[in-house]
C-alpha cells in the first residue's frame, strides 16, 4: 500500500496549487480519504476529508472557501485545490486513508491507516 503526495511548491500570497495523492497497492475506493498539514514545530493538524462516493466534504475552519478537495476513484486519486494561499497555510502536506465506513465525526490523524511521505508547500509573503 503506498500513497504519493505531489503538487507542492513554493509560492506567492495568493497564489493557488493543486496537491494530488496517488494510491496503489489497493484500491481505496471506499475509504474516506483527508489531507493534513504540520508546520515546524507544530502538531499536524487536519485540512480536509472527503467521503468515498465524493459527497460529502469537511473542511477546517482556516481553509474553509479557499480549499476544495475532490477525488477521482477511478484513478485511486485525491486532490486539494489550494486557492488564495497564505503564509500560514505553509507545512508539509500529508493525504491518508480512513477505513472506517462508520465515522460521522471530523477525522483525526489517529484515525488513519495509511500516509504519504508529504510534499512540501511554502508560500511567502
Amino acid at each position: 500500500v503506498q500513497l504519493v503526495e505531489s503538487g507542492g511548491g513554493l509560492v506567492q500570497t495568493g497564489d493557488s496549487l493543486r496537491l494530488s495523492c496517488a494510491g496503489s497497492g489497493r484500491t481505496f475506493t471506499l475509504y474516506s480519504m483527508g489531507w493534513f498539514r504540520q508546520a515546524p514545530g507544530k502538531d499536524r493538524e487536519f485540512v480536509a476529508s472527503i467521503n468515498w462516493r465524493g459527497n460529502k466534504e469537511d473542511y477546517a475552519d482556516s481553509v474553509q472557501g479557499r480549499f476544495s478537495i475532490s477525488r477521482d476513484n477511478y484513478k485511486n486519486e485525491v486532490y486539494l485545490q489550494m486557492n488564495s494561499l497564505k503564509p500560514e497555510d505553509t507545512a508539509l502536506y500529508y493525504c491518508a486513508v480512513d477505513r472506517s465506513t462508520q465515522r460521522t465525526r471530523r477525522l483525526e490523524a489517529d484515525d488513519c491507516d495509511y500516509w504519504g511521505q508529504g510534499t512540501q508547500v511554502t508560500v511567502s509573503s
